[in-house]
């Protein structure tokens, strides 16, 4: 019978590279992939965002350098940062102007009337569609809807006009009422009814599409125990699948404040004329006037920098207050 090995445990060898028990590891540098490595091995996922990001930095980011004529004299024909500095001359000219105050009263109106109506409007369209079995049904309703979209502002804006004309269809159904024709577009105070509608027709049935994705992500299994919990439909939509949609509902949202100020500029330029303009007139169809028709390039700068300001103003705000309440936000 052999005796017991004396021997120790092998030795340890040590690695001079290898940290310390309880430090924390190191990646090495040869698994460690620079901005360059990565770009090289993915170089043609990374061409795709060329075309984008040219478009942003030509049409987005180069026109910021043109606000500075806010702040100078701007000649036609002159430089194009103007010719000498005036501070905030046309800054006081703007917050001193009534004409100013009243088309601020009427985007914030517009901008208001446009958001209550049309924000919720696409998802009680989407939980709508969400409850409709019989698929060719369903399909024709979202075709249907989705088709203004797809149509072109200056046709959506001619298609009004024909139906509210003095022998539009709206008049001819209110003759054969018994009733005197209506000059809709030429009346203020049915302006903002027209736009809204207008804009309701031709955005409600795009905005559900994102819902509807929305909606897909939500686990059946919830609704399984809702209904063995004794929950009806409408507890169901209230309880799991409202609160499924809510980030989606807060992103729509915070997005739609941001570009709160900016009310469809093109519809309503094409809609409008000086009749309306007690209740029409916009900011941005304003500042159109000021720049082009007056030719006051500077004047119409300031209030657009004035525009921008407020409406970053509102995205920061609405995001900072979704993130603390909701818990949701952009960033």
């Amino acid at each position: 019978m052999s005796a017991p090995s004396t021997a120790g445990p092998p030795p340890v060898t040590v690695d001079p590279d290898r940290p310390a028990s309880g430090a924390p590891r190191r990646r090495s540098r040869k698994h460690r992939r620079t901005w360059r490595q990565a770009i090289r091995r993915d170089w043609q996922l990374y061409s795709l965002a060329i075309l984008p990001l040219l478009f942003f930095l030509v049409f987005r980011y180069l026109p910021m350098l043109g606000n500075v004529i806010a702040f100078r004299r701007f000649q036609p024909g002159g430089s194009v940062f103007g010719e000498y500095w005036v501070g905030l001359r046309y800054v006081k000219m703007f917050l001193s102007d009534p004409t100013f105050w009243e088309v601020f009263t009427n985007t914030l109106v517009l901008g208001t009337l446009t958001l209550i109506v049309c924000f919720p409007l696409p998802v009680i369209l989407a939980l709508l569609l969400n409850e409709v079995r019989t698929r060719r049904l369903k399909r024709f309703v979202q075709s249907v809807s989705y088709l203004p979209h797809f149509l072109s502002i200056v046709i959506v804006a001619a298609m009004v006009m024909q139906l509210l004309s003095t022998d539009g269809t709206m008049n001819q159904l209110v003759k054969a009422t018994g009733g005197d024709a209506i000059p809709f577009l030429q009346q203020p105070e049915w302006f903002r009814t027209i736009y809204v509608s207008s804009e309701v027709w031709q955005t409600v049935g795009w905005g559900t599409i994102l819902y509807l994705a929305a909606l897909t992500t939500i686990d059946d299994n919830l609704y399984e125990a809702a209904r063995i919990d004794g929950a009806n439909r409408w507890r169901q939509t209230w309880h799991i699948t409202l609160p499924g949609i809510r980030p989606t509902m807060v992103t729509l949202l915070i997005l739609n404040i941001g570009t709160f100020m900016a009310v469809g500029f093109e519809k309503i330029l094409l809609l409008y004329n000086p009749l309306t303009y007690p209740t029409a007139d916009v900011i941005s169809t304003y500042l159109f006037r000021m720049a082009f028709q007056s030719s006051n390039f500077s004047y119409a700068a300031a209030i657009g920098l004035f525009e921008a300001l407020i409406g970053l103003a509102l995205i920061l705000s609405a995001n900072a207050i979704s993130r603390r309440t909701v818990g949701t936000s952009l960033w």
